[in-house]
């Protein structure tokens, strides 16, 4: 790829590398910033380990300066204006730094104090002078070995509260120095570096410079403009350095949400991500779709989110996966027949959980527990009653029913069975669900509409041509009231319900704004559907990508580096891009 490496600040987006589960960043915990880059590990949780700490040298001691960082893919620095100190993930799980003459750095130990179950052991190595910290947290050791320069230890083998750092620094004179900073379990072999710094760099930007070309080729358009390609190499470095190896509950290469503190998978999140990524690595994307299926219970439900240490059934989320499925083939996944079976037994088993376990016995339409199952966790659908029969469960389920049909018949099934379910569901949306200018959702127990406040019920049109011309028309039409000059809000912004940074009552949301622009798209409002995608780029190239938006004025809130809309800008972009190559 012909153009620059992204640069972006570590305060928004974690600096990382593809199969990490470390990342260097200020953001330490939910919501919480400090000044000080850490090494921040996800594995069994997010926890921030170790404190780095720049300074410079002099003969009469520290000078006290302001330091600052600038990130790229794959350089992190830190400079004062005289001195700098670098970074560089050398491997997934390996980070060089060093330091020009007369800085110093200090590795620090977040806790300070060693109890029986939390904080670090620190000591150091007599095999090779290395200084290791054991963390309780995490479960893992912390390894700083020196590749030039010494190592200074401080609280070496201590217990309880005492400082216990490590400090490297050179004079004016002395040159730089460099270390080592890995992350493993009992026991490795002494560091040996096999290339150079610089060589290291090098490797890192070429590896994402090949990911960044296959995920958004469209980049390499003279057409583009320099902030449609500044943004979308931003957009693939958010997924590149968020995706993990192998390890824990997950079995799969797997993309975390965000290396922020959102760092799970979801189960419907990754079906976004999954999509971005089937054009420049189809493989990766089938792995992305499948992950949480690894883990589909006897049941066939799915479970809400996997992480590194833990999976959570208590909820469910959305079965967005036969549409998800179905884009995922147009895109170009292809898939063999017995990967395809293998599919089939699982959206199967997926879909019967929904039929079998989430509905009123003779009643045709399923029903959402609790907001956290549709993946809107406080919509205000939810508000009078938490069981509802709710029109985007039901679409998204006429959906999925229409993909297992057309599955069953590749594979010389009858997929008859599943053609009658959609028949059904789509007579009861059609009649009970329906207002005549809308969808409604309504109470399980005593069938009362819900409020229609809320963008949920208008999620319905991403059935598209499933559901009646007339349904579709009126939900086109019945967007207009959410739309702002950035997108789509989650609730009307004239509604008394709405809030600025009500979570699903009021911003702007990635998946919601692809599934209604992908619904319009198929039912026919083209114009519309270009118009959504074109307020929702425009987002993503002014205010990042984070996990939603202020629907007014556009402002990032809460997670500031999420992984499914950096997907859902890349997706909507290419898409735009393709069209954009079509002779009229």
């Amino acid at each position: 790829m012909s153009h620059a490496v992204p640069t972006f600040d570590v305060r928004s987006v974690p600096f990382s590398r593809r199969g990490s589960w470390l990342d260097l960043s200020p953001v330490v915990a939910a919501h919480r910033t400090v000044d000080d880059v850490h090494l921040v590990s996800h594995r069994t949780g997010m926890h921030a380990v170790l404190a780095l700490i720049p300074s410079r040298t002099a003969t009469t001691g520290l000078i006290s300066s302001a330091w600052t960082t600038d990130a790229d893919a794959a350089r992190l620095q830190w400079s004062d204006g005289h001195a700098g100190v670098e970074a560089v993930f050398a491997e997934v799980d390996v980070v060089r730094v060093r330091g020009s003459a007369g800085t110093r750095l200090e590795i620090a130990e977040v806790a300070e104090e060693l109890t029986p179950f939390t904080g670090m052991y620190l000591f150091r190595d007599p095999r090779d002078g290395s200084a290791i910290f054991t963390a309780y947290e995490t479960g893992a050791r912390y390894r700083v070995t020196a590749l030039e320069g010494a190592l200074r230890i401080e609280g070496a083998e201590a217990l309880g509260a005492a400082r216990r750092s490590v400090i490297v620094e050179a004079s004016e004179d002395q040159g730089e120095w460099e270390i080592a900073l890995e992350e493993f379990e009992a026991s490795r072999s002494p560091y040996r570096r096999t290339e150079t710094f610089d060589e290291a760099v090098a490797t890192v930007q070429t590896e994402f410079v090949d990911f960044a070309a296959g995920v958004a080729p469209w980049t390499e358009d003279d057409e583009r403009s320099p902030e449609e390609r500044d943004t979308a190499m931003l957009a693939a470095y958010v997924i590149w350095s968020a995706t993990v190896a192998p390890a824990g509950f997950l079995e799969r290469e797997s993309v975390l949400m965000s290396k922020h503190w959102m760092d799970k998978v979801w189960s419907w999140d990754h079906c976004f991500n999954a999509i971005a990524l089937v054009r420049g690595d189809p493989r990766l994307a089938l792995d992305q779709f499948l992950a949480p299926f690894d883990h589909q219970d006897a049941a066939g439900a799915l479970p809400d989110s996997i992480a590194h240490s833990e999976r959570l059934y208590n909820f469910v989320k959305p079965p967005i996966h036969g549409w998800a499925l179905d884009r995922l083939r147009r895109d170009g996944l292809e898939l063999s027949r017995d990967e395809r079976e293998v599919v089939y037994d699982k959206l199967s088993r997926w879909t019967r959980f929904w039929l079998d376990e989430r509905r009123v016995p003779g009643r045709a339409l399923p029903y959402y527990q609790h907001g956290n199952d549709s993946g809107w966790d406080n919509s205000t659908a939810f508000d009078r009653a938490r069981l509802i029969e709710s029109p985007d469960l039901a679409a998204f389920l006429l959906l999925q029913l229409d993909t297992l049909s057309r599955l069953a018949d590749e594979l010389g099934l009858d997929g008859s069975g599943w053609r009658t379910e959609g028949e059904r569901i789509a007579a009861a949306l059609d009649t009970e669900l329906w207002r005549g200018d809308g969808y409604t959702a309504r109470g399980v127990a005593d069938g009362a509409d819900a409020g229609r406040s809320t963008l949920l019920t208008s999620i319905a049109i991403a059935a598209g041509p499933l559901l009646p011309e007339e349904a579709r028309n009126a939900l086109a039409e019945g967007l207009t009231p959410f739309l702002t000059p950035w997108g789509l809000a989650t609730e009307r912004p004239d509604s008394e319900h709405y809030e600025s940074d009500g979570y699903w009552r009021g911003p702007i949301w990635a998946p919601s704004t692809m599934l209604i622009e992908d619904g319009l798209r198929r039912s026919g409002h083209v114009g519309m559907a270009d118009d959504i995608s074109e307020r929702f780029r425009g987002l993503c190239r002014q205010h990042g990508f984070a996990e939603n938006f202020d629907a007014l004025t556009g402002e990032g809130l809460r997670d500031r580096a999420y992984t499914w809309t950096a997907a859902v800008y890349l997706i909507l972009a290419g898409d735009a891009a393709r069209r954009a190559r079509k002779p009229a």
